[in-house]
């Protein structure tokens, strides 16, 4: 059994703060935990083992108060572990384990730490994805960290309902859950903290999304637009045709696609969300935006997303997104379109173009609207690429 006390060493100079510690005794063993909170002994209640939050320094007792509550929390849970272990341990072990993982057993903290991670293995997507989650939560808490340990149900159900509120959609909202429940898995392997299931009472699967797909007619005014040329208008329109003309390629695939990439008429590219190949019969259309925007020799890539090579690519795709997206709302407006329109769009208007032209869902892989990714690799890879590339020149003939 150990017990956690927290003691006042009062200075031997009079008139000066003295320092607070914690007391850890295991097995009849007593060893001292030095803290840096220090407050004068007149602000010290012996009786209750706490600081007194009155007088002028009020806000800062209440701070040191709340430290002081942290760290005790910390310190049973530790213990509290090392008990369930049902292994031999002392007071210098929960000393140790309480300096070694001084940040790990805060949610901020460890998110933190796992998502600079992300970013060492080459994972940006998702690393950018933890990113606008912690911040996300980080507002909902109001930048308030909390201890792992401390996560539960009522918790994440507060946290669901605050998204509610704010408008956020059914799956955003189960995105964010699915990403905080990933992060909070992997603490529980490191043992930071044991499993209390806290998202068993909310929302973590995929709702079907209303569709954003624009019809055939509406794609043809959008062709058809006078822009001015060489604007970044201009170029938002014509990336957003190429991502329609090549079966709603995604924007970050269109970033990185390289000029070898295209050979014998056939363009070859693989998804970086799911790693799987793709090969599209090269047309007329997405030869004139090519032709059109003719990069640099020296570049690799066919598009002018990334036009500075070796130099943050990742940061010029994502700016070029966010302007693209922000240009492509000034030609929905001028186009009278009441979907909100951006670059994501065109990849369900490919799908609904298909449909419409009664190509069969295996074709057209439902893809662009399964439940699941895995359904959408099962239709792609059993399917033969010459009845995909006959289906999207029957699309593309009616623009």
């Amino acid at each position: 059994m150990t017990s956690i006390n927290v003691k006042l060493r009062p200075s031997t100079t009079q008139g000066k703060e003295g320092n607070i510690y914690y007391q850890i005794i295991h097995n009849r063993v007593i060893r001292q935990l030095k803290t840096d909170y220090t407050v004068f002994q007149h602000e010290w209640s012996e009786k209750h083992s706490a600081v007194i939050t009155d007088g002028e320094r009020c806000s800062y007792l209440q701070s040191i108060r709340e430290c002081i509550t942290w760290d005790l929390k910390r310190l049973n849970n530790i213990a509290k572990r090392y008990e369930q272990k049902q292994t031999k341990y002392s007071a210098d072990d929960i000393i140790e384990t309480f300096l070694t993982t001084a940040s790990a057993h805060t949610l901020f903290n460890f998110m933190k730490e796992q998502t600079a991670l992300l970013q060492q293995m080459g994972k940006h997507r998702t690393a950018e994805a933890y990113h606008s989650t912690l911040k996300s939560f980080m507002k909902f808490r109001k930048d308030r960290d909390i201890l792992i340990d401390d996560i539960d149900s009522d918790l994440m159900a507060c946290y669901e309902a605050h998204l509610r509120n704010r408008g956020v959609s059914k799956n955003s909202s189960s995105f964010y859950m699915r990403i905080l429940r990933a992060v909070y898995n992997r603490a529980v392997e490191k043992e930071l903290t044991t499993d209390r299931h806290p998202f068993k009472h909310v929302y973590t699967g995929i709702d079907k999304t209303v569709k954003r797909a624009l019809p055939l007619k509406t794609i043809r005014e959008i062709k058809r637009l006078s822009l001015p040329m060489h604007s970044i208008t201009d170029l938002s329109r014509d990336l957003f045709l190429f991502s329609f003309y090549t079966r709603g390629m995604s924007f970050i695939d269109m970033a990185y696609l390289k000029k070898k990439d295209l050979s014998n008429g056939i363009l070859t590219y693989r998804r970086s969300k799911t790693g799987q190949q793709l090969h599209i019969r090269w047309e007329k259309c997405m030869q004139e935006i090519i032709e059109k925007y003719k990069t640099d020799n020296n570049s690799p890539y066919m598009l002018p997303i990334i036009t500075t090579v070796n130099t943050d690519e990742r940061a010029q795709y994502k700016n070029m997104l966010y302007r693209t997206n922000k240009a492509l709302k000034n030609i929905a407006r001028m186009a009278e379109i009441p979907v909100p329109l951006t670059m994501y769009v065109a990849r369900h208007s490919w799908a609904s173009a298909a449909r419409s032209k009664n190509i069969p869902l295996s074709v057209i892989s439902e893809g662009m609207g399964h439940d699941s990714e895995q359904t959408t690799r099962i239709y792609l890879a059993s399917l033969d690429t010459a009845v995909i590339d006959k289906a999207n020149r029957l699309i593309l003939k009616d623009l």
